[in-house]
């Protein structure tokens, strides 16, 4: 995955970089690209959060109903 994102991005500054364009455009075209690559890995991050957090409350969940079978089964 690393070298996949790695290559996209090179792939990426490298065809900007030799696009005739004006470099003040093209900084500009470099610096949207950098944004949005930026909130997709921040896009990506929240989800992979929020699946960590899911999954932890799943575990909790679980821990505490066979805590709780476990004092009822020794009544």
């Amino acid at each position: 995955m690393n070298k996949l994102l790695t290559g996209f991005v090179l792939g990426l500054v490298v065809g900007v970089l030799y696009a005739p364009d004006k470099g003040s455009y093209t900084r500009r075209k470099i610096s949207d690209k950098g944004n949005d690559l930026k909130n997709q890995f921040a896009d990506f991050i929240d989800s992979l959060a929020a699946k960590f957090e899911n999954a932890a409350d799943e575990v909790e969940d679980y821990a505490h109903e066979k805590a709780e079978k476990i004092r009822t089964e020794n009544i």
